[in-house]
């Protein structure tokens, strides 16, 4: 519990950053459909910050299945790696140059993911022993 604890306060302190950076210091950088796209990002990696918040808080639940409540913290965070990385790289590929074309379907892996990530959360309740 304490681990997952710990990485959400870690992934909280990054959204704030990123979506301060958003905020503030793509004005000058990028156009206004960028800077939308950048805090898409933000508000998904905060959101399912929340939600592994979330599970580090039910963690020692008796009636949560350990395995749905870890498999939905690995969703959670490669989820949000995949969906809110590739909106933060494509929204700057004007600043970074770097050939980004790729990760267009990498996005919706990476919402597929924060889906699978409730889902297993969702399922939690009936696995009790494991």
């Amino acid at each position: 519990m304490e681990k997952i604890v710990k990485l959400a306060a870690l992934l909280g302190a990054l959204a704030v950053a990123l979506g301060a950076f958003g905020a503030h210091g793509l004005k000058n950088l990028v156009g206004p459909d960028q800077i939308e796209t950048f805090q898409i990002g933000v508000r998904y990696h905060f959101l399912h910050t929340l939600a592994i918040l979330l599970v580090g808080v039910l963690w020692d639940k008796p009636t949560l299945g350990k395995t749905m409540l870890n498999r939905s913290v690995w969703c959670f965070g490669l989820g949000m790696l995949l969906f809110s990385g590739s909106l933060y790289l494509l929204s700057l590929r004007e600043v970074h140059g770097l050939p980004v074309g790729f990760l267009g379907p990498v996005t919706p892996i990476g919402g597929l993911l924060l889906i699978a990530g409730w889902v297993m959360l969702f399922f939690a309740p009936a696995r009790r022993a494991q």
